[in-house]
């Protein structure tokens, strides 16, 4: 059993105009520390986040006595010819507007196929989790991307709830108990 502290980083000048941003890798924008005067964030004995600097940025800002651990499988989605474009950009899309029919599930056209995303990030929160258990940690803080956070909940959460469910705000997360045995989220509450 292990804690594990999830925060989605904090906003960049793409997530305030509603972009796509996937593998765009933007700074924090200059209001983007918030969060920081509105949250108490968890302690946490060892921080892993994504090798994005919005995450990066963010681990420093929240943990700054800690060296984040880069976990490169832990990075967003490649939103392809979607990335970092917002809905009034793609709403004439042809492809965009088929990837909305599909409800989120088609290839990114020229990027990443959802479900090959969803499973890279759970794997990597496995192996994270894992090694982290056997380091002797109770508590984990993992700064990722909203992506890998749905992703993770989708996968561990029973009864399991689908991936939309889980969107969470910048500098938001979640703070859960993972059971390794069962592989699954025992208690979970919002931060």
């Amino acid at each position: 059993m292990i804690k594990v502290i999830l925060i989605r980083h904090f906003a960049t000048f793409g997530n305030q105009m509603k972009r796509y941003i996937g593998v765009t890798d933007e700074p924090l924008c200059e209001n983007a520390y918030k969060p920081l005067e509105e949250i108490i964030y968890p302690e946490a004995e060892a921080v892993f986040c994504s090798p994005l600097i919005r995450c990066q940025e963010t681990a420093k800002l929240i943990y700054p006595k800690k060296k984040p651990v880069i976990c490169p499988n832990l990075r967003e989605c490649d939103f392809g010819e979607f990335e970092n474009k917002n809905y009034m950009e793609l709403k004439n899309n042809p492809n965009y507007q088929a990837w909305i029919d599909s409800q989120g599930t088609m290839t990114f056209p020229s990027g990443e196929k959802p479900e090959v995303f969803k499973r890279r990030s759970v794997k990597e929160f496995q192996k994270v989790v894992e090694e982290s258990i056997q380091a002797g940690y109770k508590t984990i803080g993992l700064v990722v991307h909203g992506g890998t956070i749905m992703s993770i909940l989708e996968r561990y959460t029973e009864p399991p709830t689908d991936y939309y469910s889980w969107q969470v705000e910048n500098g938001h997360g979640y703070v859960l108990e993972f059971d390794d045995k069962k592989e699954r989220i025992t208690k979970l509450c919002s931060i």
